[in-house]
């Protein structure tokens, strides 16, 4: 497993354990007891230092490659998916998947950004980052979803938007000012998860929904901390006081009205125990779709309207 810069203390301790097993395979002798051992003081090493960890330590754990995808929550939580392709327009962004399927026996539309797990498939997904043809293609989905009174879930997982020339050629800005334009104009039960980095509009052209919910090492800003360190420090050295400006993680998110649930991951991370943290989504993803089914379409819109008008207040009060 890849291990961050702040886990090499734990790092000793794992090795042992794998070896341990590793030896015990076919072997006479049961070290079942040297192993729990060894995994009780991991797992309170774990604990001491994810408690404590600093947003710039949260930026390192929302962007590990072993973090769920969305092409895994889709394999492992929605059934019978038809994946759609296309923004009937230019053709077909990987950054951005999506379809139809099931989720726990109610039909929805599921969408949302993919990163690639290795280098073959980082480059079909361009890393996560969309061209204007994958927010296009997301408007697609959810206008359909509209038309037959389909749910909607997301999920974020970006750095960004594509900043590159053909992009921006091709009306990036435009494409992700339409999509927040439609996400908030949709009359259907929306609900969005940031299960990695939620970056800038990026995240929201698919994340303003009647619910946010954010796995609890998750980040969600306007730029990231690298960015942010650029602009007012003038050097990328300056990234973990950006990330503490920022103010970008779930907690603060949540104390601010920003997000709607923090959802609790595994100890030391969604990477280490992906099923955990997949049944946990999935329990918070049903209890909120359940809260919406069933409004008025009107107000399901106004509600959601309201919200995003309404952010900011709470630290504009303070």
């Amino acid at each position: 497993m890849h291990l961050l810069d702040f886990e090499q203390s734990v790092a000793e301790l794992e090795a042992k354990i794998e070896e341990l097993r590793h030896l015990s395979v076919g072997g006479q002798v049961s070290i079942a007891g040297d192993v729990a051992k060894l995994q009780g003081k991991l797992d309170k090493q774990l604990k001491s230092l994810y408690a404590k960890l600093t947003p710039a330590q949260k930026v390192q754990v929302a962007r590990h490659p072993d973090r769920p995808h969305t092409i895994e929550i889709i394999k492992n939580l929605i059934e019978d998916f038809v994946p759609l392709s296309g923004d009937r327009l230019f053709g077909d962004d990987q950054a951005i998947i999506g379809g139809l399927g099931r989720f726990r026996g109610t039909a929805v539309m599921v969408m949302g950004h993919e990163r690639g797990h290795d280098t073959e498939t980082r480059l079909k997904h361009n890393f996560g980052m969309a061209k204007p043809e994958g927010y296009r293609k997301a408007q697609r989905l959810m206008e359909l979803a509209a038309k037959f009174n389909l749910p909607i879930l997301s999920f974020v997982d970006t750095a960004g938007a594509f900043p590159g020339v053909d992009a921006e050629a091709r009306g990036q800005a435009e494409a992700i000012a339409k999509g927040i334009e439609v996400c908030l104009q949709v009359a259907v039960p929306f609900v969005t998860t940031i299960i990695g980095e939620g970056g800038s509009g990026g995240a929201i052209a698919i994340a303003a929904a009647d619910r946010v919910l954010m796995l609890e090492h998750a980040i969600y800003s306007v730029i990231s901390p690298e960015g942010c360190a650029s602009i007012l420090w003038r050097s990328p050295t300056h990234a973990s006081d950006a990330a503490e400006a920022l103010r970008l993680t779930a907690q603060d998110l949540k104390e601010l009205d920003v997000i709607d649930e923090i959802v609790p991951e595994p100890l030391g991370g969604a990477h280490r125990q992906k099923e955990e943290t997949l049944a946990r989504l999935a329990d918070a993803i049903e209890k909120h779709l359940n809260d919406l089914v069933g409004t008025e379409p009107a107000k399901l819109i106004k509600n959601r309207q309201d919200k995003f008008l309404n952010m900011g207040q709470k630290s504009l009060a303070a």
